[in-house]
């Protein structure tokens, strides 16, 4: 398995688990890309509630590597480690702060401000609303510094018959922001009116 094709998915306690489940479940169809997952405390429960009981199991199921929140010594806490980018799906509003201002005190943010140092790929999926001031500060400064914030957004244009269709068009969408060699999602795109 090629290192380049590594991608570290992580997921905070925000509503929307499902879409990182969809995430984790598109990159293990490509046998050349190992999955590296860090689950928040909070993320756990939130998938419990929102998918069921058997949501973690299949989650670390899948992975390449399932790392604990509290291991800050992991493999992907180091810049020498190849990774090829990393995606927070859903990215809570406390763990946009945290990655926006430095504060990383557990290895989901280390995690991806090793991203931003080693100025590779990082995409947040910022799941909130309404937004206050202080969250738009936070995503400023997280752009700023290299992340790409990407909200869970339906792309209604393409006229989604299911949430599932939902779920898995906002999954493809953050995989190909990676821009990864021979790791991409099917791209749903608008192609003009008929």
């Amino acid at each position: 398995m090629s290192a380049r094709h590594g991608v570290i998915v992580g997921i905070s306690g925000a509503s929307g688990a499902a879409i990182g489940m969809r995430i984790v479940e598109r990159l293990a169809e490509h046998p050349a890309c190992a999955v590296h997952l860090v689950i928040s405390p909070a993320a756990e429960r939130t998938l419990t509630e929102e998918i069921g009981a058997d949501a973690l199991p299949r989650l670390r199921g899948l992975a390449f590597s399932d790392h604990a929140p509290s291991d800050i010594g992991a493999c992907i806490s180091s810049g020498s480690f190849p990774i090829g980018g990393m995606i927070v799906a859903p990215c809570s509003i406390r763990t946009l702060s945290a990655i926006a201002w430095g504060q990383l005190d557990n290895l989901l943010v280390r995690a991806a401000d090793v991203q931003l140092k080693e100025r590779r790929r990082l995409v947040l999926l910022v799941r909130e609303s309404p937004l206050h001031l202080g969250h738009l500060r936070a995503m400023v400064q997280a752009i700023e510094i290299g992340a790409i914030i990407a909200p869970p957004l339906p792309a209604f244009y393409l006229k989604p018959q299911s949430l599932d269709e939902v779920i898995d068009q906002i999954a493809c969408r953050a995989i190909n922001l990676l821009s990864l060699p021979d790791v991409s999602a099917p791209a749903l795109q608008w192609h003009g009116e008929s």
